[in-house]
Parts: structure tokens; sequence; C-alpha cells
């Protein structure tokens, strides 16, 4: 059986201090810092970089993902491109033979195929996806 590897976006406080750091590294020659060595700039501007790499990659770690905040969702199972979701357009959801199928508020049906994914993580999936939608209902 596969996992899903769930982020809660809402929770993970280190990756805004990596995004500050990589912005101060992106924009160090604005800065009232003087090197001696002109190159440390260019060395520390390409650092910057590939902080933003790393974390725009995230997404792009793990074959199936779940990424959410309050908001809503990206959920990626068993495809290159996630769908994205917002928690205030869901209608109902339904969890049928391993098949996580979402209504959405204007009669769209987005379907999820979960054969091979644990039982545990649709279970998860599914309370996910429920909290969330009946929190911005209330």
């Amino acid at each position: 059986m596969k996992k899903i590897h769930f982020d809660n976006l809402g929770k993970n406080k280190y990756w805004i201090i990596i995004i500050l750091l990589s912005l101060v590294l992106i924009f160090i020659e604005e800065l009232p810092i003087e090197f001696e060595n002109p190159k440390i700039y260019k060395y520390l501007r390409a650092s910057g970089f590939l902080l933003q790499v790393i974390y725009w990659s995230k997404l792009f770690w793990f074959k199936n993902t779940v990424q959410w905040n309050k908001k809503g969702a990206v959920i990626r199972i068993n495809s290159f491109m996630g769908k994205s979701l917002s928690f205030d357009q869901i209608k109902k959801t339904e969890l049928n033979e391993n098949k996580l199928i979402i209504t959405k508020t204007g009669g769209e049906i987005i379907t999820f195929d979960l054969n091979e994914i644990a039982e545990s993580d649709t279970q998860k999936l599914n309370e996910i996806i429920a909290k969330n939608t009946i929190a911005n209902t209330v």
C-alpha cells in the first residue's frame, strides 16, 4: 500500500523562516552590508534562489501528497499535477469503495482513485476535508 504525505501549511512555521531568509539573501546587495570580496554577493544571491527552489519543489518530493491550510487544499494522488480545492466551495464528500468523491457547490464532481493508498491515509484525507468543510459552514 502506498502512503500519502500530509503537509499542513498552517503549522509549518520553519518554512516561513526559510522563505524570509531566502528573500534577505536575494536582496543582500540592497542592505547596508559590505563584503571585501564582491563575489560573495553572487554566492549569497544564488543560495537565496536555491532556498526558493527547495521550498517550491516540496510538492514534488512525494508521489502522493496533500497540502492544506484553513482556506483549501492541493491533493496530488497518482498524478503529476494536483487538484486545488477551496474548502468553502465543497458541498459534500463521499468515501465509497476506495474512491473519494467531492461535490463542489457548482455541481462539479471531482473523484480521486484511492485503490493503492493505505486505509489509514484514506481516512485521514477524508477527515481533513470533512473537518475543514464543516468548519467553514458553521
